[in-house]
C-alpha cells in the first residue's frame, strides 16, 4: 500500500497499489491453464452390441402376482382372495413354489395398507424377493 502525502495540511492519504494483486492472479491463471489438461483423464469403455427385437418376451404364466384392486379385493393371478384369509392363502401358495419371487401390483386408488399386508403376508410366508409393479403389462 502506498502513501500519498498531500491534501489539506500534510494528511495521508492512503493509495490501494493493485500491482502485486495483478501479478498473483496472473500466475495463478497460469498454474490452472497448465494443471487443467493434465486433469483430463481418458476412460475408455467397451460396450456390448445391443440387438433390437420389435416383441417383447413372453410373459411367464407360472409367476405368482397378487393384485389388490380400488374396491379392496385381492386376486392371486386370477383367482379372489378372501380378505379374512389373506396371510394363510397367501402362505399356502407361497409354499407350494420351488420359486420364492413374488409380484404386487396395487391400483393407483387401492389403499395402501392393504398393499402392505399383502407384501408383509407374502414376505412372512418366505418369499425371497417381493416385486413391485410399477406399470400393468398391455
Amino acid at each position: 500500500m502506498a502513501v500519498e502525502l498531500g491534501g489539506k495540511q500534510g494528511q495521508i492519504r492512503p493509495v490501494m497499489n493493485v500491482t502485486p494483486l495483478v501479478d498473483v492472479v496472473l500466475v495463478l491463471l497460469i498454474i490452472f491453464m497448465v494443471v487443467t489438461p493434465l486433469m483430463m483423464k481418458k476412460l475408455t469403455v467397451h460396450l456390448p452390441e445391443t440387438v433390437k427385437t420389435d416383441t417383447p418376451p413372453p410373459v411367464d404364466q407360472t409367476q405368482l402376482l397378487f393384485r389388490v384392486e380400488a374396491d379392496g379385493r385381492i386376486f392371486a393371478n386370477a383367482t379372489e382372495i378372501p380378505r379374512d384369509a389373506i396371510e394363510e392363502t397367501i402362505g399356502r401358495m407361497v409354499a407350494a413354489r420351488a420359486d420364492r419371487t413374488v409380484f404386487v401390483d396395487a391400483a393407483d386408488a387401492a389403499k395402501y395398507g392393504l398393499a402392505v399386508r399383502v407384501m408383509d403376508a407374502a414376505r412372512g410366508a418366505g418369499a425371497t424377493t417381493v416385486g413391485i409393479l410399477t406399470e400393468t403389462a398391455k
